[in-house]
């Protein structure tokens, strides 16, 4: 039986939440993608010297962030179908899913928020870490390959050591900093730690502002999910 009335009005209005939240996880997925293809941060993640690879942490929370868009894509479609067929079925799963969906976000929420400065700190560590090798007295492989860290670090940063350079790295400025004009070159080049903070609290920022929008999204679908659940279960003729 057709739910009729103010029921009627809260199928349209989950139908039309349903879709936002579709859009939502297309968006997620979107930035996600574009997160993971950034050249900014891709040219820094991707650098190694002494089989000591660029951390990765950063590259996890975007994989999840992946994933999460796919399933709240599955997730919307699942609602929008439950809505319009007023399936008392469809709907209770996509409560369900809903909850753990909620669950999950709470959980990463905490977890993003607690370790919000973690990413960038071992960027920095790595950072320093090649540093300290390009200025070693002695040539050797590593000291080459710490060099060319420390060169796509600057360029794509467009920025130089790291605040308290000691007298050997400013011997090597000039092969080491990114190539500037005169008027720039007379200005003292821009700290790489700040850079790298600047850099991920950005990214962190934009994860975090999606992730806002879409928990009350949820909490307005679920809301919308049992009291059109409720006006379906009434609306249906007992024998």
């Amino acid at each position: 039986m057709t739910v009729v009335g103010c029921t009627k009005c809260i199928k349209f209005m989950l139908f039309f939440f349903n879709f936002v939240f579709w859009l939502a996880g297309g968006v997620i997925l979107g930035v996600a993608l574009w997160l993971r293809h950034d050249n900014q941060t891709s040219s820094l993640l991707m650098q190694q010297f002494e089989d000591q690879q660029a951390p990765s942490t950063f590259y996890i929370s975007v994989y999840i962030l992946i994933a999460v868009g796919a399933v709240m894509m599955f997730v919307g479609f699942l609602g929008c179908y439950g809505a319009i067929q007023e399936s008392q079925c469809l709907l209770g799963t996509f409560f369900f899913m809903l909850v753990c969906l909620f669950a999950c976000e709470v959980a990463a929420g905490i977890w993003g928020f607690s370790n919000r400065d973690t990413i960038a700190k071992e960027m920095i560590n790595f950072y320093d870490a090649a540093y300290i090798k390009s200025v070693d007295v002695v040539d050797s492989p590593s000291k080459t390959a710490a060099i060319k860290v420390l060169e796509v670090f600057h360029e794509t940063l467009d920025c130089c050591g790291k605040g308290d350079d000691s007298p050997l790295f400013v011997q090597v400025t000039g092969a080491l900093c990114p190539k500037k004009s005169l008027e720039d070159a007379l200005l003292k080049p821009s700290n790489c730690h700040l850079k790298l903070k600047d850099l991920f609290s950005e990214k962190l920022y934009l994860i975090g502002l999606v992730a806002l929008a879409v928990a009350v999204i949820m909490i307005f679908e679920m809301i919308f999910t049992m009291v059109l659940c409720c006006g379906i279960r009434n609306a249906t003729p007992v024998y």
